[in-house]
């Protein structure tokens, strides 16, 4: 299952070193709610290596001002507690996204 991110949470889990990916969504954003089932599968295909979730940009908003969120859905990828230069804005398939989580568990 997908992480929850919330602002409380999220630079813990950042922090804490494990490959992250976090989708910035919205429940009125039709595109973020045809990705979730998405991140849900690979959410549980990665369980274990890669830290996979969602945070809602309605209901916290720390994080997407601090990386400059202007449109959803857009994916984030983090590692060793810093984020990298790998990100996706709208809509994407299951294969792209999987192929930049491989892209980051290389780095």
């Amino acid at each position: 299952m997908a992480f929850t991110f919330t602002d409380e949470n999220v630079n813990e889990i950042i922090a804490s070193g494990k490959p992250v990916v976090i989708d910035f969504w919205a429940t009125w954003c039709g595109p973020c709610l045809r990705l979730t089932p998405v991140i849900e599968e690979l959410a549980k295909e990665y369980e274990g290596q890669v830290v996979i979730g969602k945070y809602n940009v309605d209901e916290e908003g720390d994080l997407s001002s601090k990386y400059r969120i202007m449109s959803i859905p857009t994916i984030l990828f983090f590692k060793n507690g810093e984020k990298v230069d790998i990100r996706l804005a709208g809509s994407q398939s299951k294969a792209t996204i999987d192929e930049k989580i491989k892209e980051l568990l290389a780095l």
